[in-house]
């Protein structure tokens, strides 16, 4: 017995529907997990850049000079990080 026609159709749209449904639910993230990406990279970079910069004052021997380098250099790597993802959301 073949199907009917209508809805042999109204099953290729309810697929195409459903598909395109899993499609626009990734291009919309949640205000918590974007502030959680943001912050994420700002402390990482902070964290990253100090642990490197005691690492060098310990083997070196100058105590508070490569981690306070260290740690401005990861507020500004933090920084232009979080602007860059920024703009990227924007598009």
């Amino acid at each position: 017995m073949p199907k009917d026609p209508f809805k042999t159709r109204l099953e290729i749209a309810k697929n195409k529907l459903s598909k395109k449904n899993l499609y626009s639910k990734k291009d919309n993230p949640s205000s918590i997990g974007t502030a959680f990406k943001l912050s994420t990279e700002l402390v990482s970079a902070v964290a990253v850049g100090t642990i490197i910069g005691f690492i060098f004052d310990k083997t070196f021997g100058t105590k508070p000079w490569f981690i306070l380098i260290f740690f401005f250099v990861g507020v500004v790597a933090g920084i232009s990080n979080v602007i860059k993802s920024a703009k990227n959301m924007q598009k």
